[in-house]
């Protein structure tokens, strides 16, 4: 190639690649910051909302990428927060008075300087220290942690302000929370407090009985109580409170206003973490709840269907025990008139306001609420008898033994009717120490009738049936004497009139009622 050519190509490269790195230097693109959108969802519309709101954003970057947002509530936060996250449901707190916060949150890109930085600076806005992930637990950036190394920072934050309305709570007795007109002074009631804020925003349940200027304030939490009197024989009792009907979770607080032999009324109130509050909700509604004041120490269980009209032959015979010593002073309570809310709750809580129970029954006694009150009854220093038989759930006969076995102590079953009914005339014969117990005598057909063998470590047979039908052990003592057993309605074991000695003999010299 001529040397002139050489000369003049070099010279075009030389100048070339002088104009491009001029321009290159010259027009340099600045990096640019990224661009920051947010929206609720699903809400279309801004206006009054709850205070857990669900707010969703997102960032674009055109030259790089998004790596995080920081974002605060004015007003309530100091400091700026860190998320990677596209949304998050915040608890904000509400007041007495609809209150508004603005939610302002920049989007940050990756146009780091490749260096842990102790604060960052933006725009004017000092954000604190970069982000990072403390392993060590020490609260303070190590060489070696990760940590988000912030960029370009939106110029333009993004903001929404949100109109909070505090919801005040709702308050309703539950289903199961109806009383029955007449009751002794021991409830169990439940009822269902919520609030739009959060039910873990109550944070009091006002109960009152009669006054709600008189309330009890429970905890918030708080959804069933039950209610029991703690003196009996005072003219102003108050009443012990059961939170979640546990006698042994007893509440600091009695409850006033009592009204023995009269109509009451419960009232129930919730309110929530701002002092917002539902009204008041009585119980009942309408109609009376009137509160029996107990008589004396013995209570009489009416267990048969409603309608049977047993009832006075056994009012009669208390009435004219050992001389008439418990004329009137003896409580009666009938399971199929009186249904109690929460009822073994309930019934246990009723029965230990006595020393003493009689419970009768026709063949389809109550067994699962008898079950599950009696040795609880009993531990707790009761004592009490049972006079029922037990109908079996199919035409054969074959009855569960373990579904009586929980409350009286029978080994095994003995022999049963051999024929549909067991006739009039059947003798029942005092055994071994209770020979001084007068024999009695049926005096109508029973039905549903068999015998029992009872456990011989812990009871004694009491007496035996003699029938042409059937024989065998058919009435039990346990060794403790405070729990007797008769599988045969008493009211027709008493052709020779002999049934009001019995009871004298169990109520006064074996449970020795004083």
């Amino acid at each position: 190639m001529p040397q002139v050519i050489k000369i003049v190509l070099i010279g075009f490269i030389i100048i070339t690649v002088y104009s491009c790195n001029e321009s290159i230097t010259e027009n340099k693109v600045k990096d640019m910051a990224p661009d920051t959108h947010l929206f609720l969802y699903p809400d279309s519309t801004i206006s009054q909302q709850r205070s857990r709101l669900h707010v969703n954003w997102w960032g674009d970057d055109p030259d790089g990428l998004v790596v995080g947002f920081l974002f605060k509530w004015e007003g309530l936060d100091s400091v700026w927060n860190f998320t990677t996250k596209n949304d998050s449901v915040f608890s904000l707190p509400i007041g007495t008075v609809d209150t508004t916060y603005t939610f302002v949150i920049v989007a940050a890109d990756n146009s780091g300087n490749l260096k842990y930085d102790k604060k960052i600076v933006r725009n004017g806005i000092n954000f604190g220290p970069e982000p990072f992930i403390d392993e060590n637990k020490n609260g303070k950036y190590d060489d070696g942690e990760f940590y988000y190394d912030i960029g370009n920072i939106d110029a333009t934050p993004a903001e929404q302000k949100f109109p909070i309305k505090n919801s005040a709570p709702t308050i309703e007795w539950n289903d199961l929370s109806v009383l029955p007109a007449k009751s002794f002074p021991v409830m169990t009631v439940g009822w269902n407090a919520n609030d739009l804020d959060g039910n873990e925003s109550i944070v009091k349940i006002y109960l009152a009985l009669n006054d709600t200027n008189d309330a009890v304030v429970l905890n918030g939490n708080v959804r069933l109580v039950t209610l029991k009197i703690d003196d009996k024989n005072t003219s102003n009792p108050l009443m012990n409170i059961f939170i979640g009907g546990n006698p042994d979770n007893v509440w600091s607080e009695k409850l006033h206003g009592l009204k023995l032999d009269d109509n009451n009324q419960l009232f129930v109130q919730a309110e929530d973490i701002s002092g917002a509050k539902s009204g008041f909700v009585s119980l009942p509604s309408s109609g009376n709840w009137f509160v029996k004041k107990p008589k004396g120490k013995l209570l009489i269980v009416d267990d048969y269907q409603a309608g049977s009209n047993v009832e006075d032959f056994y009012r009669n015979s208390f009435n004219t025990l050992n001389g008439g010593i418990l004329a009137n002073n003896f409580d009666e309570l009938n399971l199929a008139e009186t249904v109690l809310p929460y009822q073994n709750i309930t019934l246990l809580e009723t029965l230990s306001l006595f020393d003493y129970i009689f419970w009768y029954s026709d063949d389809n006694p109550s067994l699962d609420v008898i079950n599950s009150v009696t040795q609880s009854y009993l531990q707790s220093g009761g004592k009490i008898a049972f006079s029922m038989t037990f109908r079996d759930s199919s035409n054969s006969f074959d009855f569960n033994l373990s579904s009586i076995q929980s409350f009286i102590p029978v080994d095994s079953l003995g022999q049963k009717k051999s024929v549909s009914f067991l006739f009039p005339g059947a003798l029942l014969k005092p055994e071994g120490q209770f020979s001084d117990f007068p024999t009695l005598k049926t005096g109508s057909t029973i039905g549903f009738v068999r015998t029992y063998f009872p456990n011989t470590l812990t009871s004694s047979s009491v007496y035996e049936l003699q029938s042409s039908q059937v024989t065998g052990k058919i009435a039990l003592l346990n060794n403790t004497k405070n729990l007797f057993f008769i599988g045969l309605p008493l009211h027709q074991c008493n052709a020779n009139n002999n049934v009001d000695s019995l009871l004298e003999k169990i109520i006064f010299d074996k449970f020795n009622y004083k």
